[in-house]
């Protein structure tokens, strides 16, 4: 029996592959695409994502880790973005394989300062996301030919996050990069963040989907408090008290919205969303507060919880 185990685990591949890329361009889609579940919080506005997240997926001998990271900054110099930037210098010189993410067909200068960031001795795939809105299939062969010429890919990915078929091509590229050793993670978990993690970052999202662009991106979510209990007539019950910070008088009003509706709104599509992904019955209670400049002052942003 020993033997056994011993050459399965010898057969075994595991290893961290980092998701990278500029703000928008679909990386916490694709992480949640390659886990198989939703960890992490997708919206259309820019740099939804402030933590690096990680995602297991495993398939056969092989344990994937993901590692979704921060849009990389380089708009406005202030200490969330800094910390924001720190993230992704961190997972990006620490791991296997890295995924640069771009939108197929387009290259632009804020692109090409994540590029830069890239190590020439960690293999890179290019994945070439939202291949369904290119209109003229035709010129993507030109457009890949120059983007091996601006930095020595390991291999060019045109694809959809969406499509299922794209995905598992995508795997089965990652698997052959990681290296032959036991896995890490048990084969039930799916992430390393905590649920209290994912309880603020799934408000997180509500909150920046129900106010659209009007909303800007330096709000944030603390949880006040998170307990669990037995429940009655479920086996879990967990009550959550959690605060929005916004930074303006005018912002707390947006979000609270006319007679409290929106931010009603928003609890509720947030509870609803965890008590799947948590498999528990979820009491949320949200408060609105004003921190002005919090996004500039440096032991502001680490008391919110960022590096």
């Amino acid at each position: 029996m020993t033997d056994t185990l011993q050459t399965a685990a010898a057969e075994q591949r595991c290893g961290t592959v980092a998701i990278v890329g500029k703000p928008n361009v679909g990386k916490s889609t694709l992480l949640n695409a390659l886990v198989g579940q939703k960890i992490s919080i997708t919206s259309r506005k820019a740099q939804t994502t402030r933590h690096r997240i990680t995602g297991i997926h495993n398939a056969g001998p092989t344990q994937f880790i993901f590692v979704d990271t921060p849009g990389f900054q380089t708009a406005h110099a202030n200490a969330l973005n800094r910390s924001l930037n720190k993230t992704v210098l961190g997972a990006v010189g620490d791991v296997d394989l890295v995924l640069f993410v771009v939108n197929a067909g387009s290259f632009t200068d804020a692109d090409a300062r994540v590029m830069a960031l890239l190590s020439p001795h960690i293999p890179c795939i290019l994945v070439a996301n939202k291949l369904d809105k290119v209109h003229v299939r035709h010129e993507i062969a030109h457009w890949l030919q120059e983007m091996q010429e601006q930095h020595a890919f390991a291999e060019l990915m045109p694809m959809s996050a969406k499509n299922p078929k794209d995905i598992q091509r995508l795997l089965v590229q990652c698997e052959k990069y990681l290296p032959l050793q036991a896995w890490w993670y048990n084969d039930d978990e799916l992430t390393d963040r905590s649920e209290k993690f994912l309880v603020s970052e799934m408000i997180r999202e509500k909150l920046f989907r129900l106010t659209g662009d009007e909303l800007p991106y330096t709000s944030t979510v603390v949880i006040d408090t998170f307990t669990e209990e037995p429940g009655k007539t479920v086996s879990r019950m967990v009550r959550v008290a959690a605060t929005i910070i916004v930074e303006r008088d005018g912002h707390k009003a947006m979000v609270i919205g006319e007679g409290g509706e929106r931010l009603k709104q928003i609890g509720t599509l947030a509870r609803q969303e965890l008590e799947k992904l948590m498999d528990a019955k979820v009491f949320l209670e949200l408060w609105v507060k004003v921190r002005s400049g919090w996004a500039d002052d440096e032991a502001r942003v680490r008391s919110f919880g960022y590096e």
